[in-house]
């Protein structure tokens, strides 16, 4: 199983970016996906998460109205659009393959974790 991660990049505050995951070697669209990050110095949190259909999705409440979580399972792919990014966005963006359907905020229900993308935000 490979996720491939990207679109990170150094933005200014205010600024847009989506990042993208592509899944390979698993069965994408039967499984709930997720986007975690990791900040320097801090534990690694969830972000947004999204079912198998794409029909519900979960988010943290630091980025409820901001970010958007979306799939496309003919494409194999997730995707973070954030919008209105903060300079405490700035973190580690992984995607990760839930074990089940949904796509939950609990980071022990994801088998499959990607290498991560890098997202800076300044002031």
């Amino acid at each position: 199983v490979q996720l491939q991660a990207s679109g990170g990049g150094l933005v200014q505050a205010g600024a847009s970016l989506r990042l993208s995951c592509v899944v390979s070697g698993r069965a994408f669209a039967s499984t709930g996906m997720g986007w975690f990050r990791q900040a320097p110095g801090k534990e690694r949190e969830f972000v947004a998460g999204i079912n198998w259909t794409g029909g519900a999705t979960y988010y943290a409440d630091s980025v409820k109205g901001r970010f958007t979580i979306s799939r496309v399972n003919a494409k194999n792919t997730v995707y973070l659009q954030m919008n209105s990014l903060k300079p405490e966005d700035t973190a580690v963006y992984y995607c990760a393959i839930h074990r089940y359907r949904s796509g939950g905020s609990q980071s022990t229900e994801y088998d499959y974790w990607g290498q991560g993308t890098q997202v800076t935000v300044s002031s």
